[in-house]
């Protein structure tokens, strides 16, 4: 692949391993890229319902899916596990840019990488609201500029 270099492990703020399932191979024997976009949905709201910032069912202000993108770098299969790195490239007033790296258990190379962009609305009327405060809080944590944790 071309371009520019794949990220790293130390780019990114917070981290989830994921297991790879037998039916997430397709006949190709890798991981089907539709499972990658499944991989980054379950990094960004597994660590907003564990942070306590999102409970699917009740939360009155969600954030909805407006845009996806996933460039791969290198094939990932069934059985390894993968681990997902999550960080916040933007956040809006209504909306948050996130950027996930999707990397083999003991790579530092990213396998692949891509963003996915919530914009945050009342569950009711579907319509923008400004990002509550303390999800507001808890993203600008993961800010890819942010100081790293000691």
């Amino acid at each position: 692949m071309t371009g520019a270099a794949p990220l790293r492990r130390a780019d990114f703020r917070h981290f989830r391993t994921l297991s790879t399932r037998w039916m997430d191979n397709d006949v190709y024997g890798h991981v089907n890229n539709v499972v990658y976009y499944s991989f980054f949905d379950t990094v960004v709201n597994g660590h907003l319902i564990e942070a306590g910032l999102l409970d699917p069912k009740t939360s009155p202000i969600i954030g909805l899916v407006v845009e996806t993108q996933c460039r791969y770098r290198a094939s990932l299969a069934f059985p390894e596990p993968v681990v997902a790195g999550l960080r916040v490239a933007h956040l809006g007033r209504s909306s948050v840019r996130y950027e996930i790296g999707l990397f083999r258990a003991d790579a530092d190379d990213s396998a692949a990488e891509g963003h996915f962009v919530h914009v945050y609305v009342d569950r009711a009327t579907q319509k923008p609201v400004p990002i509550p405060d303390p999800v507001r809080a808890a993203l600008a944590a993961l800010l890819a500029d942010a100081t790293p944790a000691a």
